[in-house]
């Protein structure tokens, strides 16, 4: 990836992303060879390869699926199932994804493991884990499970636990693509008993396209065009990592892999211009392929878990989730653990969960895992779950300690205040009178991260932001230690005649954007932008005040340390402002804008 990539004029774009496509085709490895038949792991299960025929998105096409067997399961020692797929442009080889089938039928679970639509050897199109589509395909693997068909070549699956004819005691884990499809196939087939998706998204519009400003949901926000484009280029340069594709895969000359609508909306979205029939097309479609739009028929206990590490779908994604599913009755329990898409995938921390590694016994959400499918799946009914909350603390040194457990999620409860002086004051009355502003260049002055630099193993240089282009709000060295839980919430009101002009001119892409961000700042100077999140802003209306949603982090701010504040105007990760948008701030001690941190243990 390039360091500073402000927003590409169209032949730059192009140049941009060709490099990215093979930077990202580089850092894939290529699916392994099908066994022949049945593949035998010592006395403890076997593994045979399968293939289902499925209908999905109105096209035929063959799933590539794995089946383990534990030893001595059979039709009079029948055991549960385990149904399992991979992250976006993995496969049922991939390492994490080939752990799971391992892992679990190590420990007396059937698992079924196969390729999700469009990668590896499965046919059929990449359709964002549609629950019409995607869930549909999953809910054929149940039948199977459940001995209501066969796969292709006759193996029947006469060994699986059943709570009634046709129904299999089945549950689903997988992370990232493979956790949205849990609950697209949920969605659909009441037969899935428990659920455990890691580091997915609620909804797909914000993910991509995120607005944080409360209730501004039918508003476009920040296009995140590298994490979208680096999948939307993954997804359409299959042929590099998969030669020989099957014809089920293959779209049109202008959409090769995707189906049409989900490329329709990355078009939209790199075309920086949103009037209201695209914009309510894009929200529309990217939605319908959300949780967000159907966890109401999701009735399996779920037991959801985040990385804090992760800016593709960071935190927020999950709480929103799991305060719906609870809100509805269902089963549910929610883990911030420390790794997700922005750090510690491949390598994660002393003690932390690792799928390719299978330690599922020595972490604790490893243990919180097996004990979900110990109650749900083997109806151990006295298993105890675990506590509704818990969140992985990178503060504490030993492993075996490092999460802290709550009954809910913190809510804001600790108020400061934006003084106009640039200090952050936790009194009004300290309040300074004074106004301050900045202004937007034509290109990015901020950075925040390179969101594939991890990912294919690229340095990323520190955040930073460039003076004259952001605002900050500095607060006084802390007196003792503050633990920040949660997702801070910020009201605003800004100042912007020339985006007040622009701003109802039809096009969503008219009006002001802002991105809000915590930093901490240590004793020295140097600030650390936690996990590298921003928020980013589309206003809805720069003539009132708004509130905004930051990212949920778990952070220790040390004695010592101050907090700052910082509203910028672009990232150079985002798609900004549209035009020359000058923003100034005015505050006073009885109107002035407020920020609200969830604080625990003080």
């Amino acid at each position: 990836m390039p360091r500073r990539v402000p927003r590409p004029a169209p032949r730059r774009a192009s140049r941009t992303r060709a490099a990215l496509a093979a930077l990202l085709g580089a850092a894939l490895t290529a699916p392994l060879a099908l066994a022949a038949g049945p593949a035998h792991a010592g006395d403890r299960y076997t593994v045979t390869p399968l293939k289902f025929t499925v209908r999905a998105g109105g096209r035929s096409c063959a799933v590539d699926a794995d089946l383990y067997r534990p030893a001595g399961v059979d039709r009079t020692h029948p055991a549960p199932a385990v149904l399992a797929t991979n992250g976006f442009g993995g496969s049922k080889s991939d390492g994490s994804t080939d752990a799971i089938g391992k892992a679990f039928a190590e420990r007396g679970y059937v698992s079924l493991i196969y390729s999700g639509l469009g990668f590896g050897h499965t046919g059929c199109l990449i359709s964002l884990d549609d629950p019409g589509i995607d869930g549909r395909a999953a809910s054929r693997l149940v039948d199977f499970l459940g001995g209501r068909r066969a796969a292709d070549d006759g193996t029947r699956a006469d060994f699986v636990a059943l709570d009634a004819p046709g129904d299999p005691r089945v549950g689903m884990i997988g992370g990232s693509y493979g956790g949205a499809v849990q609950l697209a196939t949920a969605a659909n087939d009441h037969r899935v008993d428990a659920l455990v998706p890691l580091i997915t998204w609620n909804d797909l519009a914000y993910s991509l396209d995120p607005n944080n400003a409360v209730g501004a949901r039918e508003v476009p926000g920040a296009f995140k065009w590298q994490w979208s484009n680096g999948f939307y280029l993954m997804g359409e340069g299959q042929p590099l990592t998969t030669p020989s594709l099957d014809p089920s895969r293959i779209n049109s000359l202008t959409c090769l892999h995707f189906v049409t609508d989900a490329c329709d909306t990355v078009h939209t979205l790199n075309s920086g211009s949103y009037p209201a029939d695209r914009t309510a097309r894009l929200l529309g479609y990217a939605r319908s392929v959300s949780p967000t739009t159907y966890l109401s028929r999701v009735k399996a206990p779920t037991l959801l878990v985040q990385g804090q590490a992760d800016t593709l779908f960071n935190l927020n994604e999950a709480t929103a989730g799991y305060r719906t599913l609870k809100a509805q009755g269902t089963p549910t329990a929610l883990i911030w653990q420390s790794w997700g898409h922005s750090g510690g995938i491949t390598d994660p921390a002393p003690g932390e969960l690792d799928l390719a590694q299978g330690n599922l016994e020595t972490s604790y959400v490893g243990r919180r895992i097996l004990a979900w499918f110990d109650r749900y799946l083997r109806k151990h009914r006295h298993t105890d779950t675990g506590p509704a909350f818990a969140y992985y603390r990178d503060w504490v040194g030993d492993p075996h300690h490092t999460y802290a457990t709550a009954d809910r999620v913190p809510a804001p409860d600790r108020t400061l205040y934006l003084s106009g002086d640039g200090r952050l004051v936790d009194n009004r009355a300290e309040v300074t009178r004074g106004s301050r502003g900045y202004t937007n260049w034509l290109v990015p002055t901020s950075h925040s991260e390179s969101s594939l630099a991890g990912t294919i193993g690229l340095p990323d240089p520190a955040p930073y932001d460039t003076e004259g282009t952001f605002l900050a709000w500095t607060g006084a060295p802390l007196t003792g230690d503050l633990d920040v839980v949660g997702a801070p919430r910020v009201t605003l009101r800004v100042v912007s005649p020339k985006a007040e002009r622009t701003q109802d001119s039809g096009d969503a892409a008219d009006r002001l954007v802002l991105f809000a961000k915590l930093y901490d700042v240590a004793p020295d100077g140097a600030q650390t932008l936690v996990h590298r999140l921003v928020a980013p802003v589309r206003v809805p209306d720069v003539t009132r005040r708004f509130t905004v949603t930051l990212p949920g982090i778990v952070h220790r701010y040390p004695a010592g340390h101050r907090l700052r504040f910082v509203i910028a105007a672009s990232d150079d990760a985002y798609f900004g402002n549209r035009g020359i948008k000058p923003v100034t701030v005015v505050s006073a001690p009885g109107d002035t804008e407020v920020l609200r941190l969830p604080v625990v243990g003080g």
